[in-house]
């Protein structure tokens, strides 16, 4: 969790640090307990491929969204099958725990891929580093972080064909 501090930090970001509880950490349960809507919360998801098998990428997008990974992630990684990691998969990639995933203080060769309708907030909610910390930023942060490409249509509404994340 100090990694992921310390990256905002020094990327000068205006970020608030939002302590919780562990056992609210998924993005609904936080959101309803803390008073957030979300609309302007967002998910960041290890996704894995299997076809060729051993790439990672970390997607972000808003929780009223579904991942399009049959189109738009697979296309951007460059890949012919993927699923969403499993969360061992997820820990030892990023070194967080699934409701604590951010896009902060993850490895440096890990592509992060935004959905552009994220860049569309004024600020978001994502997590913290781990499942007792959220973190309230303005989405600009992620122009000025060098693994991060934005990405429209990276997710749809939800209620469309999309995969549900």
């Amino acid at each position: 969790m100090n990694n992921v501090l310390e990256q905002l930090d020094a990327l000068g970001a205006d970020y608030q640090a939002i302590a919780c509880d562990p056992n609210l950490a998924d993005t609904a349960d936080f959101c309803t307990a803390y008073g957030y809507a979300l609309d302007e919360s967002a998910n960041a998801i290890l996704i894995a491929s299997k076809r060729p098998p051993g790439q990672f990428a970390l997607c972000l997008a808003l929780a009223t969204t579904r991942l399009d990974v049959n189109r738009a992630v697979r296309d951007v990684m460059g890949v012919k099958k993927l699923s969403f990691a499993s969360p061992e998969q997820t820990i030892d990639a990023t070194g967080m725990m699934i409701g604590g995933v951010t896009p902060f203080g993850v490895p440096a060769d890990l592509p992060i891929y935004v959905d552009e309708a994220v860049m569309e907030k004024a600020r978001i909610i994502v997590g913290g580093g781990s499942r007792s910390l959220k973190l309230l930023v303005a989405p600009e942060v992620f122009r000025t972080m060098p693994n991060v490409h934005i990405v429209a249509g990276l997710a749809a509404p939800t209620g469309s064909s999309a995969a549900r994340i």
